[in-house]
């Protein structure tokens, strides 16, 4: 079991709150978008592949933060 320094625990909770809210913006842009009357449907997908890549780093970094747990 590999144990996290703290210094880089502390960096990836740094950077998972970013992320984090990077997404949430994302959410933001998307609902005001797709809100719209004349909105652009390749412009939405795009940013939906945006926030989906952003999940998956956030998935990444939140499985390197809890300690592993044999079941």
């Amino acid at each position: 079991m590999k144990e996290i320094a703290e210094t880089e625990r502390a960096e990836l909770e740094r950077k998972l709150s970013e992320l984090r809210v990077m997404h949430r913006d994302l959410d933001a842009a998307i609902d005001a978008l797709a809100g719209n009357s004349s909105y652009d449907y390749l412009r939405i997908q795009r940013l939906k592949k945006q926030k989906l890549q952003l999940k998956d780093q956030i998935a990444h970094i939140e499985s390197a933060l809890l300690p592993d747990i044999i079941a």
